[in-house]
């Protein structure tokens, strides 16, 4: 089967990274090109689906996608340093007599930039340039290397982003666009097909599905016979066996309404949407959702497999019925799927085991805070938040920061008063 490659770039980058995908008779090429950033998660949105890898055209518009979460496949970008670089101050230093110093940089860091220049063997005194991690406006580029022009400090711009250049053109200001070169694109294009052959190496990993069902939830009032529950879990494990046979898995019994699947990561990864959604088993398969809490385990062994799924259902039945959690084989944790505060978390974060060591707190304790904090996009937060997300009771959340605080690691930076008679909630600041 080929491998359906997303490509999003700019026109002029985009043309030469489709005909180096030509050369590779496994892949379908999917290009989309954009003219302007604000369009590039429209354009996106309908394709979504359609890839199984995305390669973009430059920094900016892969930081903007990653950041705005919706593509779940392998992405990569093309880099414009090495031989795109070279290229363009070639061009520049023969046909144009500019030398380094009277120009201006963006999107490179210093050291990659100082480098690349020291291995060329180009001499240079001072460095003008504009270095951003992730995504930038393209106007906030044409400023810099705008003034740097008016103000007679350098003869012209040498620039990484398509939009930038355009722009610079508008204003009248010399401007140089680095390209991605032939070689450039067909290395990062190697890299995701062997990305794909690890990825289906992993989709081959044995991986176990331990559920509970709770058969009292199934019984009418007054109906608690012990042929009634008999009948209902045939019906359930019926019911599980066209799931495991969905999921190409066998099914064994492990007790009284605990099942057990094994199956592949790669079947479960596409029921639970690469495991951020639980499958509707009511509407497929009649099993109601509330009825079955579910913990997943992938490992590099059945065995492993098996304790890792136990592990996941322990997390899952902490969070209550109809609560699915799964166990990675690098011991990270992810769930409840398909829920709001979803996070993933680790068991195994060496600077988390030492506050650990320091504080009464386990090391999943501190790796969900992290993870909240993280998702939230803040280090700050209060009580009651905290026991929202990790569905614990109020006061166990505020011991939890307490703890942090009387051993440095949290401190009170406010006060919120949601409720004008209520009592105000202290808000902390975390540091992990």
């Amino acid at each position: 089967m080929k491998l359906r490659l997303g490509v999003l770039g700019a026109d002029d980058s985009l043309e030469i990274i489709r005909s180096v995908v030509q050369e590779f008779a496994e892949i379908e090429c999917l290009p989309i090109v954009y003219w302007s950033e604000e369009e590039i998660f429209d354009l996106l949105e309908p394709h979504i689906e359609e890839a199984d890898m995305w390669l973009f055209s430059g920094q900016v518009p892969y930081a903007m996608v990653k950041e705005w979460g919706r593509i779940h496949t392998p992405m990569a970008y093309v880099p414009h340093i090495g031989a795109s670089l070279y290229r363009t101050l070639l061009h520049l230093s023969h046909e144009a007599g500019m030398h380094v110093n009277e120009l201006s940089f963006d999107t490179f860091s210093p050291e990659e930039l100082a480098r690349f220049l020291e291995e060329a063997g180009i001499v240079h005194t001072h460095l003008w340039l504009k270095h951003y991690e992730g995504a930038i406006h393209f106007r906030e580029l044409a400023d810099y290397h705008e003034r740097l022009w008016r103000d007679g400090k350098t003869k012209g711009a040498v620039t990484c982003l398509r939009t930038a250049q355009l722009e610079l053109r508008r204003r009248g200001v010399p401007v140089y666009r680095v390209l991605p070169t032939r070689t450039g694109v067909h290395s990062v294009i190697s890299m995701l097909l062997r990305t794909r052959e690890m990825l289906q190496f992993k989709d081959t990993q044995i991986t176990v599905q331990m559920m509970e069902f709770d058969s009292f939830k199934g019984l009418s009032s007054g109906a608690f016979s012990t042929d009634e529950l008999h009948n209902l879990e045939i019906k359930a494990t019926e019911k599980l066996l066209r799931y495991a046979k969905q999921l190409q898995g066998s099914l064994k019994t492990a007790g009284p309404g605990r099942y057990v699947i094994f199956t592949t990561r790669g079947m479960l990864r596409e029921v639970t949407a690469n495991y951020t959604s639980v499958p509707n088993l009511e509407e497929l398969f009649g099993i109601r959702d509330e009825l079955v809490t579910c913990g997943i385990g992938v490992g590099k062994t059945a065995y492993e497999a098996e304790i890792h799924a136990g592990t996941a259902l322990l997390h899952a039945k902490e969070r209550g019925p109809g609560t699915w959690m799964v166990y990675f084989d690098d011991k990270s944790i992810v769930g409840p799927l398909g829920r709001q505060e979803q996070i993933t978390y680790s068991a195994a974060s060496g600077q988390l085991q030492e506050i650990s060591r320091q504080t009464s707190l386990s090391v999943q304790t501190l790796s969900k805070l992290h993870s909240i904090l993280k998702k939230r996009g803040t280090s700050e937060i209060n009580a009651h938040e905290l026991a929202m997300y990790m569905q614990i009771m109020p006061r166990s959340a505020r011991r939890i920061l307490m703890e942090l605080e009387s051993k440095g690691f949290a401190q009170v930076v406010g006060e919120e008063s949601p409720h004008p008679r209520g009592r105000p909630r202290k808000v902390y600041r975390i540091q992990l």
